[in-house]
Order: C-alpha cells, then sequence, then structure tokens
C-alpha cells in the first residue's frame, strides 16, 4: 500500500513441508489503510481496516488450489458467488507461479 492507494493485499506462500512436499498453501489477507495522528504523543498512525483472510490450500505442488467458503464480494460486483472464488484462486496460482517475488 502506498500514500495514494488504501487498499492492499498481503500474499504469502507457506510450504512445501517435509512432511507432504507437495501441500502449499497462500495466506491471502485483503485490507485497507488509514492513516492517522496521535496528538497525545505526537506521532503517525496507520491502521488496517476492513481486513480479510483467507487461505488457499495445493497438495499437487501448486497446480491447483482449494479455497473453503468465501463470504466477501472480492470483484466489487454486488454478489459473492462463484467468480469471486474463481478470481481468488487465480491469484494463488499466479503468486505461487512467481518464484523470486
Amino acid at each position: 500500500m502506498s500514500f495514494f492507494n488504501r487498499r492492499g493485499i498481503f500474499l504469502q506462500k507457506l510450504g512445501p513441508t517435509i512432511v507432504d512436499p507437495n501441500e502449499v498453501l497462500v495466506s491471502m489477507q485483503f485490507a485497507l489503510k488509514e492513516d492517522g495522528w496521535d496528538a497525545e504523543n505526537s506521532l503517525k498512525t496507520t491502521a488496517l481496516l476492513d481486513s480479510t483472510s483467507l487461505i488457499a490450500s495445493s497438495y499437487d505442488g501448486g497446480k491447483s488450489f482449494n479455497l473453503g467458503n468465501v463470504n466477501k464480494d472480492i470483484d466489487g460486483d454486488g454478489d459473492i458467488d462463484a467468480d469471486d472464488k474463481a478470481k481468488l484462486l487465480a491469484l494463488a496460482k499466479a503468486y505461487v507461479d512467481i518464484v523470486r517475488p
């Protein structure tokens, strides 16, 4: 997130593990950033608002992913449907395919 854009997506790849070398998890956190001012301490503050976390899981080395229930309108079209889930799965797949972020 930057000064000009308050929206942010934080991605983290977890795995593979020694127990299951084909397991890959992608943690996705969506949030809005709000900058403020703490007048008492004269400090700039930053808070994350409307934060949502989801985890996409793969058990075939990142070739395909599964995602639990999506209960948020991710694509902003006004409804929660299969399109939201498809976009999240595509994001997880694309992130895993990036070798050196």
